[in-house]
């Protein structure tokens, strides 16, 4: 494929015009007209200056001129991320983030250009759902990210950290004792902030189904527990009702939280309990057919339908907005709807048979 790519000022005028109208998008009264518009604007920037989209959409003989609903884009397939460099525009990478994967397997790379739109989306969208960072704790729960130093999560969770401005805000790597005196501190001397316990699935779990008696965990006021998915080969896969349900019983809590994200991804969506992800204001999901991949299903549309998650994800501005994820998942119907947004929730329920073993999402049908 062709990977060169003439990136003329007007381009770069048009990219900082693209991002400004991101970062507007999160704005609490933006609505799906205006998704829809900006995504649009978005496809015919990346058709024209990303030059591995550009070769994909040309090979489906796709016109992007003719492209007007947001149904109509092609979605590029997840597995670019691991053979290609999926990149828009000239701007050099200032991180490169990798994907866990398993022995062996090729890992993806998201070449990130702009640590700062990332930096922005991401803790806008998280302080939408969960309030300031500066009221929060942060306990992170990430063995197996933090044994690598290019992981988005870790990037992501760090970058939290810093905004806190918190002492007791910390990283756990297999220390599962000083996480657990750490929260118990934070039960037994409450200051009103919001402690969130983030971990990979394999570790929560590890760290729930020890010997520690962890029923004091449902005593803090203002708790939450998350977790990313990711058993990475640690653990059986288990359904994520499963995993929660360990959780709840261990740690004497009523609801279990979730993140949706991954190396491809700079925009998250996170679920506040019974595994309904809602969708933040840069990131669509849209469900394709299982066995016809260019035939989407409309949202509410067949009840509990699994599809294929696509996902178009706005900040991904400087790689590929439009993605064919390995994800599948289902509409959560018009009762889930996203808050300040008129677009449904849904829920992420398994891999495709023979997609990769992943690190954020790892649930099984």
């Amino acid at each position: 494929m062709q990977t060169s790519v003439h990136f003329p000022a007007e381009a770069k005028n048009l990219r900082w015009s693209l991002r400004q109208r991101v970062l507007n998008q999160l704005q609490a009264d933006t609505s799906a007209t205006d998704f829809e518009s900006l995504a649009l604007a978005v496809f015919r920037y990346q058709a024209a200056y990303n030059p591995i989209y550009r070769s994909f959409i040309s090979h489906l003989s796709v016109r992007p001129d003719a492209v007007s609903a947001l149904h109509q884009i092609p979605f590029l397939p997840i597995s670019f991320f691991k053979s290609q460099a999926v990149r828009t525009g000239n701007i050099p990478a200032a991180h490169t983030f990798i994907s866990s994967g398993t022995t062996g397997s090729l890992t993806s790379r998201h070449y990130l250009a702009d640590p700062d739109l990332y930096e922005q989306v991401s803790r806008r969208i998280f302080e939408q759902v969960y309030g300031p960072l500066d009221r929060c704790h942060i306990l992170a729960l990430l063995p197996s990210y933090l044994e690598r130093n290019n992981s988005s999560l870790v990037y992501m969770v760090q970058r939290f950290m810093e905004r806190t401005g918190s002492r007791q805000s910390n990283f756990y790597l297999n220390d599962l004792d000083a996480l657990t005196e750490r929260l118990r501190y934070l039960t037994e001397h409450p200051d009103g902030r919001k402690v969130l316990l983030i971990g990979v699935t394999f570790g929560l779990l590890d760290w729930a189904e020890s010997d520690r008696d962890l029923s004091f965990a449902g005593r803090h006021p203002n708790l939450v527990v998350m977790e990313t998915g990711g058993m990475k080969g640690r653990r059986q896969e288990l359904l994520r009702e499963e995993v929660h349900e360990i959780l709840l019983q261990r740690l004497g809590l009523k609801v279990i939280h979730s993140e949706y994200g991954m190396t491809e991804l700079l925009s998250q969506a996170y679920s506040p309990g019974a595994g309904i992800f809602h969708n933040p204001a840069t990131l669509r999901v849209l469900l394709r057919d299982i066995n016809d991949p260019f035939h989407l299903y409309a949202p509410g549309a067949g009840g509990r339908r699994t599809g294929g998650i696509n996902v178009v994800d706005l900040a991904n501005l400087d790689s590929c907005a439009f993605i064919e994820t390995q994800d599948l998942g289902q509409y959560a119907g018009p009762e889930n709807k996203t808050p300040n947004h008129s677009v449904s929730g849904f829920r992420v329920v398994g891999r495709f048979d023979n997609s990769d073993v992943r690190g954020c999402n790892l649930m099984v049908v």
